[in-house]
């Protein structure tokens, strides 16, 4: 078991630095206790997967990084979360410009009732990030390629995003959330409605981006987190089991309750 823990270790330092901190979050909804305890590290411009069976805190966890749990009533964030060394908690942290900093693509596609085009350009535009038509058009443009739709929609861009696909449809928000360049992406079963041909083009979009963004990424799909993450967590009635290296964790457990999730036994 050293051994183990020993190996583990040295894949985890192979890593880049850590960008963001958790430790000792608690989350609370009301008397409910949906998160114990957790401590994580979350290393810069790599993939991690949170895995685990459903209800097992692990959106929850997610929502905790961008302070989306703000918007619950009766919600209730303990713990210390950083992004690159800071304090997201502080009272003097903006949620709206932590919002711009870690973006996040949700389980269903949800464009805005706008154009393609306007879809891409609201965040820039709020976030006073543009000046003119030049620069939005450029900024429109590259996040298109970036999320791998502009060849597929650079002629209709003026078009409803609501009439686009379900999987050109997430790319598209996608494209949105990095508009406004941010260094964490967060995605929460991010290809759960789409069809295996679209979360093939998902995953390997993931793939690219990671090399410019931190991504964290809930997923249902053990076979997903296996190929798009170079890390994986597994949570459990609201705990963090365990993390590190990706394939660690799919070949060589430390937690039985890890292995039994892996092998069928829980979830």
């Amino acid at each position: 078991m050293e051994a183990v823990a020993k190996d583990i270790s040295v894949a985890t330092d192979a890593f880049g630095g850590n960008k963001i901190e958790a430790t000792n979050v608690q989350v609370y909804y009301g008397d409910a206790h949906a998160i114990k305890d957790v401590s994580v590290k979350i290393s810069e411009r790599s993939v991690t997967s949170f895995i685990g069976p459903s209800g097992c805190g692990k959106s929850t966890f997610l929502r905790c990084i961008n302070r989306m749990n703000d918007t619950i009533d009766g919600c209730r964030v303990d713990g210390t979360i950083t992004l690159d060394n800071e304090d997201i908690y502080d009272k003097r942290v903006d949620p709206v410009q932590l919002r711009a900093r870690v973006g996040m693509v949700f389980q269903k596609p949800n464009p805005f009732p706008k154009s393609i085009y306007d879809n891409v350009a609201y965040g820039p535009r709020i976030h006073g990030m543009v000046r003119g038509k030049d620069e939005t058009d450029e900024l429109v443009q590259s996040s298109l390629k970036r999320a791998g739709l502009w060849e597929e929609v650079k002629d209709r861009l003026l078009e409803p995003g609501t009439g686009l696909s379900g999987g050109q449809q997430q790319r598209l928000c996608i494209a949105r959330a990095i508009a406004t360049r941010p260094e964490v992406l967060l995605m929460d079963e991010p290809c759960s409605a789409l069809d295996p041909i679209a979360t093939a083009i998902i995953e390997e979009l993931i793939d690219e981006l990671r090399e410019n963004f931190t991504i964290c990424i809930v997923t249902h799909s053990m076979q997903q987190a296996a190929r798009v993450s170079q890390k994986t967590a597994f949570f459990h009635l609201g705990k963090l089991i365990e993390e590190g290296p990706t394939e660690e964790i799919f070949t060589n457990p430390r937690d039985k309750k890890t292995q039994d999730y892996i092998t069928g036994r829980i979830g």
